[in-house]
């Protein structure tokens, strides 16, 4: 049976038969707290009179089933998620009547009653095939159509869809109905419905094309903290960038932000219908990192008005393209059009290392997936579609050059506007535009998985200077590919205490081995790095002079994107077991300090954190804990007051404490006897101490009760839930894990709770959980649908018992579990591997 389950051949069927004239879609939330009232009516055509097909409604009571004037008894032909459609017309009207379920998992229609007032807020969530959660569908992206919403609703709310917010009609008895207008044709899953008690800022962006209305949106408990003005400029700034370098005008008459709760992704691109994360409205000091990606969201989420909602692919096989191309387009925009000009060191920092990450993972998989059916889509929505495939797009602009790459996309807007594309579409349109071969270029680099590592190999003649010099290229055994790259080689000398960039030079790198004849006879330098500029993705190694070099003197370094890939390459090196964490540590210590990119100095100590308490030698890890506690409280006392430095110095401190006087110093901080000059510890700080000091079995439920009087907030509650789980008892891990598995727990506490309870420290309390982990793994999909089971299944199995024995036991359920549902199957996988990794590298911090 298929469930909610479709193939990429059950579509293409599908679209061979049908083309969808228009929905028109009748929602009342006025008829109940847990469900609501949904009328669909579906217009289309048939290419094959007589022939049959289905339509997709997914957890609905359906009432009734008529098609073409002819009545279907739900009880037969709604089954499996599926509306059975049979002898089928030239021109055909579906109208289904069905009552459906509010979700408390960010999918489909949310539901959610702030705490902090009882107000009421409902936001849609509909990729990948969650549309038909809430109306009756054609769940796929290639069967485009236009859609006419009209809502019921409590005639004191907002109302907001894709179209332009009509005026509501009251009806009586405090209801109203709005009445959209039909929107442009659009796939299924860029629809959206937002409706509830929202706060509205509207304003205006006058164009090259012409005036577009902007809104944005909030809960009434966070209006203080929606700083519109910076979310105007940046819409704006965005608009503009986009409009000029896309030469095509915003396709969707007027774009709305609606900042929603308990969101399970960053945002989401409905076509002229923003919704993203509240958390995104922060109501306590942030760092500039923050305010940085958020930037990144906003500019990612315009990107796509154009390149998956304008043009949309045919099948979810290059849902990558949509978010690669969106997620490079973002840094593009924020380098060259908002303050952050330095948005591509942070991506070196930050997003590019999620990328290698993952491509070094059992569960790896081109950045163009085979997705045969939406499972396979779901399970493959990870950072080779985001971070992988970005880079990747970063190397073809330096590949065929920026300014054909623009040329190229031009056209491909204009050619494909509101249609369906395949990647191929894309590739005709850069290869005729930069005159360039690319077919070759995306099959070595789209349709194989894997990164190569990049290392330097040379001689030295008696004067210290290079008598020979090439490249060498490997890749791990399991994805043999060598490939193409376009390499920047910097030569940095000591000049006056800075390293200073003597030569630069860029080469192809193809194959095992590329010599480098420029830089014979070329004296060796301080710091030698290889994919200076950052333009190829790939793993990079430093020389044993270099690595020398920058354990004391990274920081001399002046180039921020140059520090970035040095920080890659050594983080690289201690994950790899090339490097002992002990040197990782006194690196990081000796030069976090001095670091000025946002996104290394928010990103690094929270890696160093892992290494310290997972790569570590068992032997030396007390040690290093006390190193890594001592070093950062010395950087919290001595960074600049009320700067951002101070700042992630001190949740790091927070997070590093094991001695009596850490933990004396964070009740201090609580309670004003341990200052730091400028430092504010509100609230989002408070709970970091309040977690900590629970992890430490400092505090407990009492402590953590009274904090949560302090802020009734639903933020609150949910760090009140992190901090119980934290503590280091039987009692607090067995309450919190049947919280986890409850699928009454809403997604966001749930998620909170899961990235809380499995603590480094813990062992005695933590180990049982191997076991309650593989026993949940199997069912944990169905018991609470996917997104709050992937977010269980990808970050709650307890790593901190990593062990030999564990690594055999994952293989024996493994072995055992052929039958097992993908996402276990994939997660349970990569938890061995990360436990192996860190396993290699204690042996190498040992020695």
């Amino acid at each position: 049976m298929p469930g909610t389950n479709l193939t990429r051949d059950e579509a293409a069927t599908r679209a061979a038969l049908l083309d969808v004239s228009s929905y028109a879609v009748d929602l009342d939330l006025t008829t109940s707290d847990s469900t609501f009232a949904s009328t669909t009516t579906l217009e289309f055509t048939c290419r094959e009179p007589g022939s049959a097909t289905f339509a997709d409604l997914v957890d609905a009571t359906v009432h009734e089933i008529t098609l073409n004037g002819r009545s279907l008894d739900p009880a037969t032909a709604y089954a499996d998620s599926r509306i059975a459609l049979d002898d089928l017309q030239a021109t055909n009207t579906l109208v289904v009547r069905a009552d459906c379920t509010y979700s408390n998992t960010g999918e489909g229609l949310h539901r959610f009653v702030d705490p902090a007032d009882d107000r009421v807020y409902l936001y849609s969530q509909f990729e990948v095939p969650d549309a038909r959660r809430v109306f009756t569908t054609f769940e796929q992206p290639d069967l485009k159509s236009v859609f006419t919403f009209t809502v019921t609703a409590p005639e004191s709310w907002k109302v907001v869809s894709n179209a332009p917010t009509p005026e509501p009609v009251a009806q009586g008895d405090g209801k109203a109905v709005w009445s959209f207008p039909a929107t442009e044709r659009m796939s299924t899953y860029i629809t959206a419905i937002v409706a509830g008690e929202y706060h509205e800022v509207l304003d205006t962006y006058e164009g090259k094309f012409g005036t577009i209305p902007l809104g944005h949106y909030c809960r009434q408990s966070l209006v203080e903290y929606l700083d519109t003005d910076v979310l105007v400029e940046l819409t704006r700034q965005s608009f503009e960038f986009f409009e000029e370098k896309f030469d095509f005008p915003y396709p969707f008459h007027k774009y709305d932000q609606l900042y929603v709760p308990e969101y399970n992704m960053g945002a989401m691109e409905n076509a002229g219908c923003v919704t993203l994360r509240d958390e995104y409205l922060p109501r306590s000091r942030q760092s500039r990192s923050f305010f940085e990606f958020r930037a990144s969201v906003i500019t990612h989420e315009m990107a796509h008005m154009w390149f998956g909602d304008l043009v949309t692919m045919k099948w979810w096989d290059d849902l990558w393209l949509n978010e690669s191309f969106a997620e490079w387009a973002c840094y593009w925009c924020e380098a060259e059009a908002t303050e952050y000009t330095d948005a591509w060191t942070g991506f070196a920092n930050a997003r590019k290392q999620t990328g290698y990450r993952a491509d070094q993972l059992p569960s790896t998989h081109p950045i163009a997936a085979d997705n045969v059916d939406l499972h396979a889509v779901e399970v493959n929505f990870d950072m080779i579609t985001y971070a992988k495939g970005a880079s990747v797009l970063k190397q073809l602009v330096a590949w065929v050059g920026l300014d054909a790459f623009v040329a190229g996309i031009r056209q491909y807007f204009k050619d494909h506007a509101f249609g369906n594309t395949e990647f191929s579409d894309l590739l005709a349109a850069l290869e005729k535009s930069s005159g360039r071969e690319l077919t070759s270029w995306a099959q070595e680099w789209l349709q194989t998985a894997g990164v190569n590592t990049l290392a330097p190999a040379f001689e030295l003649d008696a004067d210290g200077r290079y008598s020979s010099f090439s490249v060498t290229q490997t890749a791990h055994p399991d994805q043999p590919t060598l490939r193409r790259h376009r390499l920047g080689i910097g030569l940095y000398d000591d000049v006056d205490g800075a390293l200073v960039r003597r030569e630069y030079l860029e080469v192809d790198v193809e194959g095992g081995t590329t010599d480098v004849p420029a830089l014979v006879g070329k004296a060796q330098p301080a710091l030698l790095l290889l994919n200076d500029e950052d333009h190829a993705y790939a793993k990079i190694r430093l020389d044993e002079r270099s690595l020398a070099t920058v354990i004391d003197g990274l920081s001399r370094v002046e180039d921020s994107l140059a520090r970035a890939l040095v920080w890659g390459a050594a983080w690289d090196m201690t994950r790899d077991a090339e490097m002992a964490t002990t040197d990782w540590v006194r690196l990081v210590l000796a030069n976090i300090g001095s670091e000025t990119d946002a996104w290394g100095v928010t990103k690094i100590p929270s890696s160093t954190a892992l290494a310290v308490n997972r790569y570590s030698a068992p032997e030396n890890r007390a040690g290093l804990q006390a190193e890594w506690e001592q070093g950062l409280r010395g950087l919290l006392l001595d960074a600049e007051a009320g700067s951002d430095h101070q700042l992630t110095f001190a949740r790091a401190y927070a997070s590093a404490a094991r001695s009596d006087a850490a933990y004396g110093d964070l009740q201090g901080l609580l309670e004003g006897s341990f200052t730091a000059e400028d430092l504010a510890i509100d609230q989002d700080l408070r709970w970091e101490l309040i977690t900590a000091l629970a992890r430490g079995g400092r505090i407990g439920d009492a402590e953590i009760d009274a904090e949560l009087g302090r802020d009734n907030t639903i933020s609150g509650k949910e760090k009140a839930a992190a901090a119980r789980v934290a503590q280091p008892t039987a009692e607090a891990k067995a309450a919190g894990w049947s919280a986890i598995l409850d699928p009454a727990t809403a997604n966001e506490t749930s998620r909170e709770m899961v990235f809380s309870i499995f603590r480094s420290d813990q062992d005695e309390v933590v180990a049982p959980y191997v076991e309650e982990f593989l026993d949940a793994a199997p069912t944990v999909i169905d018991t609470l649908g996917f997104h709050k089971a992937s977010v269980v299944l990808e970050y709650g199995f307890p790593l901190a018992v990593g062990s030999p024995s564990v690594v055999a036991r994952l293989d024996e359920w493994l072995a055992a579990s052929p039958d097992a549902p993908t996402g276990a199957v994939r997660y349970v996988g990569e938890a061995r591997a990360d436990i192996a990794r860190a396993l290699a590298a204690q042996e190498r911090d040992a020695r």
